[in-house]
């Protein structure tokens, strides 16, 4: 339940009719004299309606709900403020472009509507609590004439295959943020980047880690600024000890929006070929195949002794477009029991079915829905987004049903499955709804302190890795306990 957050802040004046707030110029705690490093802190006002917040909202109906009530709690705060509000902004409306999500297509958008009034641009997930006049006192210690890329950083403890294995002699030494915590840009970075984005194509094709490619971006191999740390953002729990201090602090809980998706209404897929039935299948059957109630595994070769199920269609290296889509086709069928969701995994994928079904609670199977970790691809150039196969994609019945009718077809066998289904999607006008929770990649491969606020459903590949005890670690359901009946009941009138 989000609680109303005291406003009063020691330090600051509150002017009800312009709010001004004032600081006195005093120490960052910091030596270095370095553009990027100094906390400026200067004689001079910030108006709370120079700073526009960006809530980076999804278009599924459950994130609207979100997003919204993120936005009703801002501006309920800035209200007993000020009479004029700061503009909150919900990123999925702000254009017709599905790739907005990305951001930077989006800054000349941001450049032109706020350029020359604002002065900060803080960006939001729909689940980070903000302390207004905390963060408007954040705010006011830097030159807000000046570039600044504000957040809490992230850092990779080795080099990653989701980072192209950048800085692979020294991957901690770059810094992201998380966007959890909140970030900001000042307005003349904001500026000078879209210009930049104007008048220079975006060069990825591939969207796969965006607070990493923003940071990328950003930092322009050293000719841009690096991100300042800010210690007042941050992700601790609200009602925490050590978040007395912070201007911005997250639930650590999953979503719970009311009694979990049974599992007689999750059917799951598991994509296989036969050199990896004993290599592979085992896994999955020592960990999480007992919490699925309708589970088939689908193989270029039919094993009894699993069992698995041949498609009729040949096995290849990658892509596996022409298997999924006849797994697709199976489940409307009448061969499998009719159930409301679908899951397809890999063989290597680990997943916490009872966490699932927390997050499926959230989501309307009578909606066209399509959920797991979201990749984008060409996005700059009116590309797509996608959900991203190894982490497990799911699909609300209605979904299949759509894109089977709208005649979508592989190309080929070895087709990606995933990113023809993504270019499906577009061409329906249906999202790719993201969750962070979902991983393509394993543990060892995000920063340390983004997962420490996660309650992970997924991870993918088993290289360098003992999977069954990476299964236990981070996925094996110690979290049921949690979601009684009263925590249940507490998200129903939240939701």
């Amino acid at each position: 339940m989000l609680t109303h957050v005291e406003h009063k802040v020691a330090g600051c004046l509150v002017f009800l009719s312009f709010f001004h707030i004032d600081f006195a110029a005093g120490s960052s705690g910091k030596g270095s004299e370095s553009r990027d490093d100094m906390h400026v802190i200067h004689d001079s006002q910030l108006d709370l309606r120079e700073i526009v917040f960006v809530i980076q909202s999804q278009s599924n109906s459950f994130h609207v709900r979100q997003a919204e009530r993120r936005r009703a709690d801002l501006l309920k705060q800035a209200l007993s403020l000020t009479e004029k509000p700061p503009v909150v902004s919900l990123l999925h409306s702000l254009s017709d472009n599905e790739g907005d999500w990305s951001i930077l297509p989006l800054l000349p958008h941001l450049s032109y509507s706020f350029g020359k009034n604002s002065s900060w641009i803080v960006f939001l997930e729909e689940e980070t609590n903000v302390k207004m006049t905390k963060l408007v006192q954040v705010l006011a210690k830097f030159d807000k004439n000046k570039e600044w890329f504000l957040g809490k950083p992230l850092h990779d403890a080795e080099s990653t295959i989701i980072h192209h294995y950048a800085f692979a002699e020294n991957p901690s030494v770059f810094k992201y943020p998380d966007f959890a915590a909140a970030w900001a840009l000042s307005i003349p970075l904001v500026v000078r980047l879209a210009n930049k984005v104007k008048d220079e194509p975006l060069k990825s094709d591939f969207t796969i880690d965006l607070k990493h490619e923003i940071a990328l971006y950003i930092w322009d191999d050293g000719r841009g600024p690096h991100l300042v740390a800010v210690p007042e953002l941050c992700t601790e729990p609200e009602d925490s000890p050590q978040a007395q201090h912070c201007a911005t602090t997250l639930s650590t809980d999953p979503p719970l929006c009311g009694e979990l998706v049974d599992k007689e209404e999750i059917f799951v897929a598991v994509k296989t070929c036969q050199k990896f039935h004993s290599e592979r299948v085992p896994v999955i059957k020592k960990t999480w195949e007992k919490d699925a109630l309708f589970l088939e595994y689908y193989s270029d070769h039919a094993d009894p002794s699993i069992p698995t199920i041949n498609l009729g269609v040949p096995n290849t290296e990658r892509g596996h477009c022409g298997k999924t889509f006849a797994i697709l086709e199976r489940f409307l069928s009448s061969a499998v029991p009719k159930t409301k969701w679908l899951l397809v995994v890999d063989d290597d994928t680990l997943i916490s079915l009872s966490r699932l079904q927390v997050l499926l609670s959230c989501y309307d199977p009578s909606e066209p829905v399509c959920l797991g970790e979201r990749y984008g691809y060409g996005l700059s150039q009116g590309g797509y987004s996608y959900i991203t196969g190894g982490g497990g994609m799911v699909f609300s019945r209605e979904a299949v049903v759509q894109l089977l009718n709208s005649g979508c077809k592989c190309y080929s066998n070895d087709a990606p499955d995933d990113m023809v289904l993504g270019m499906c999607l577009n061409a329906l006008g249906l999202p790719a709804t993201h969750s962070p929770l979902f991983h393509q990649a394993r543990p060892e491969d995000y920063a340390r302190d983004f997962l420490a606020h996660q309650v992970p459903i997924s991870f993918h590949k088993h290289w360098n890795i003992d999977p069954i005890a990476v299964y236990n670690k981070w996925l094996k359901d110690d979290w049921r306990a949690k979601s009684s009946d009263g925590l249940n009941k507490s998200a129903k009138t939240e939701l």
